[in-house]
């Protein structure tokens, strides 16, 4: 961050982790969904009914709205099964090649219902790839055999030379700790660097020690961490240890061991997620009310995330504020990382690569006096 004539110069915001193909479905579901099992099972029954068209709309209407946010790369999961085929890979591909020089688009090729329920989705995630998938997913509880899950992920990432996304031990159980199998790939395949996992709210619930030694393997290791709270907080903390742990990762921990902890929106309004307005700020403010991230020292550590650490994680190689870097730029009123988490002022004027890509009138309000309003 820097100043600009007394107005806040960001680089591009990052949003390393969204869903455009199952946003803005609220209006389709006739009930509200309150367990991670029972949005899987929703979102599986209005994948039926998902067009190519459907999809590019929902996805625009996002994509416009995180632009006027100051978004200028994303990462999003794009669904990867026998119900909806490829139809939204081939979506966000098109809308990839269609809005570069607006927004750069990564896409996941994601196996939501896993990857061994459907003899033919072995298959189906290698003609994703092929389609032009920019990192493979996978879902480590969706699966009996996690092993076996990330051996497909992991082996089918390093053929294409490609990273790994990862949906990982999303619950407050403290026993659902895939993530220790998820080090020793990124060990085993020489993936340093190149995995990121979302969610992770597990580790939360862990015991101290052990939760201390498997942060340090994840620094160790590499991975990225995306917290997703959103979501998170939204369906973990019901169940069984309702009242005990709500069911967010365990960002203080992590960041303690040197892990690159960064945050994303995840889901916009649907069985997953009913909130969401595409900032990558509110999610930012969110995390520092429930983290007891408050000080100054923390929002620009948030602001952080939302900018150069989400760029490492998705492997951004031309960003920054600096001689060569791409142009991604972000201005807007605010004086300090503070003033910017938690007052969230428009993104005044957003550039892609040196051009102007969106402009927000600031509105200035005249307000009455105290005296003049009582009189």
């Amino acid at each position: 961050m820097c100043s600009l004539d007394g107005k806040l110069l960001l680089p591009g915001l990052v949003e390393p982790h969204i869903h455009l193909d199952k946003a803005l479905l609220l209006e389709r579901m006739s009930e509200d969904i309150t367990e991670l099992r029972k949005a899987i099972e929703v979102t599986s029954c209005l994948k039926q009914s998902f067009t190519a068209e459907d999809i590019y709309e929902r996805a625009m209407r996002i994509i416009e709205q995180a632009v006027r946010k100051g978004i200028t790369h994303m990462r999003c999961h794009a669904e990867v099964d026998p119900v909806i085929g490829l139809t939204s890979m081939e979506a966000m591909v098109n809308l990839k090649k269609q809005l570069k020089g607006i927004i750069d688009l990564q896409v996941v090729a994601f196996p939501q219902d896993g990857l061994f329920h459907d003899e033919g989705m072995p298959l189906l995630m290698k003609q994703a790839v092929a389609l032009g998938a920019d990192a493979i997913g996978g879902i480590t509880y969706m699966d009996a055999d996690v092993g076996d899950h990330l051996e497909f992920v992991f082996r089918l990432a390093q053929q294409y030379g490609v990273p790994v996304d990862l949906h990982v031990d999303f619950s407050d159980n403290p026993k659902q700790l895939a993530i220790r199998e998820v080090i020793e790939a990124t060990r085993k395949f020489g993936m340093n660097g190149q995995v990121s996992v979302g969610h992770l709210t597990s580790l939360g619930a862990a015991g101290h020690a052990e939760a201390e030694r498997i942060a340090a393997g994840i620094a160790e290791a590499g991975i990225h961490v995306i917290s997703l709270p959103l979501t998170d907080l939204y369906l973990n903390g019901r169940g069984e240890h309702k009242g005990d742990y709500r069911g967010l990762t365990p960002i203080s921990l992590l960041l303690k061991n040197g892990v690159n902890v960064i945050y994303g929106s995840n889901n916009v309004q649907n069985a997953f997620t009913p909130f969401g307005t595409t900032d990558p700020l509110d999610v930012g403010l969110l995390l520092a009310q429930t983290s007891h991230l408050g000080s100054a020292k923390d929002a620009r550590q948030l602001v952080n995330m939302a900018t150069h650490g989400s760029a490492a994680a998705l492997g951004l190689s031309g960003y920054g504020i600096r001689i060569g870097a791409d142009a991604d730029l972000v201005v807007c009123s605010a004086k300090d990382a503070r003033s910017l988490l938690y007052e969230r002022p428009e993104r005044e004027r957003v550039y892609k690569n040196g051009r102007l890509v969106s402009q927000t009138e600031v509105k200035q309000y005249n307000w009455m006096s105290m005296e003049e309003t009582v009189r």
